[in-house]
């Protein structure tokens, strides 16, 4: 089967694919540098938040609630085993959740021979309240970092982290907001990650010019953090409403004057230009591959 993708960049550096992520997986043999995924949490419960200071349900669709135990575990290992089968020796996988669904996604890891290197705590600096006064607020994510096996290496920019975090060595403790209105220009996704936060696991994590795979991409803030830091991606994605927008915001930063605002708005550095000096001095890496959808055997 020929794979068609929903959308690609004329820089090509930016590719959408549609439809199921184990499915198109299976499909080609291409393997990434890194890859970030968001899977569903499993969290839409008929609970309630708030969102721009609105009462707001927590349902995001039927593709977020959880399916019972057994199955939920199931479709996490069934994902994380057709992203291993993907990665570059060296390569690693970053997978954020909440306490709903990244005990299961650990327990996966494990099982599937994955080594977890770290558990970040995304500590969000602007959570929303918690309107039933019963229980403390609610304002951390968790992100999972993990390489292929345990003999395996995997890259990590000690330098450029500690560079960023006043000379010392960053802790697995992440200050960052929630996402800010300019990210939302070309539309929203229910479960949106700021582009400081992908901007960050990427830059940790990966060298330039690295492919960078998203398979639950949603609207594709890897794919944007990715560019905006010299990087390729491929998303992948069920929903054409995301796609579009994730296309969209794509399209966007190909405006240089957009590009470059969005850099200096993104959070984490020391002073607004710090990224745009480091991306400048990061050294050259030839890779030589170009994104493809053969499939060898």
């Amino acid at each position: 089967m020929v794979i068609i993708p929903f959308f690609k960049s004329t820089d090509k550096a930016f590719t959408l694919l549609q439809g199921d992520c184990i499915e198109l997986l299976n499909q080609f043999d291409f393997k990434f540098d890194m890859i970030f995924a968001d899977p569903p949490y499993f969290l839409s419960n008929d609970g309630i938040s708030v969102q721009s200071g609105k009462m707001v349900s927590v349902n995001k669709g039927d593709w977020d609630k959880s399916q019972g135990f057994e199955k939920d575990n199931e479709f996490n290992r069934r994902w994380l085993k057709a992203c291993r089968e993907h990665l570059t020796e060296d390569g690693t996988i970053w997978i954020s959740g909440t306490f709903h669904n990244i005990f299961s996604v650990a327990q996966m890891l494990t099982e599937l021979e994955y080594k977890i290197l770290n558990c970040i705590t995304w500590a969000k600096t602007n959570p929303p309240p918690n309107l039933s006064c019963r229980y403390f607020t609610h304002s951390t994510e968790f992100v999972i970092w993990a390489r292929k096996s345990k003999k395996s290496s995997h890259f990590y920019n000690y330098e450029l982290m500690k560079t960023i975090n006043g000379g010392t060595q960053m802790k697995d403790v992440w200050h960052l907001p929630a996402i800010a209105p300019w990210e939302k220009s070309c539309g929203k996704h229910p479960t949106q990650k700021p582009l400081s936060l992908l901007t960050r696991i990427i830059l940790a994590s990966t060298k330039k010019n690295a492919w960078i795979l998203d398979p639950f991409t949603g609207s594709s803030t890897t794919g944007i953090a990715a560019n905006l830091a010299n990087r390729k991606f491929l998303g992948i994605d069920k929903e054409e409403i995301f796609l579009t927008i994730s296309k969209n915001r794509k399209l966007e930063i190909e405006n240089p004057q957009i590009f470059g605002v969005y850099r200096k708005k993104l959070n984490g550095f020391e002073s607004k230009n710090q990224l745009e000096l480091f991306l400048a001095n990061e050294p050259e890496i030839e890779y030589e591959r170009s994104l493809n959808f053969n499939k060898n055997s």
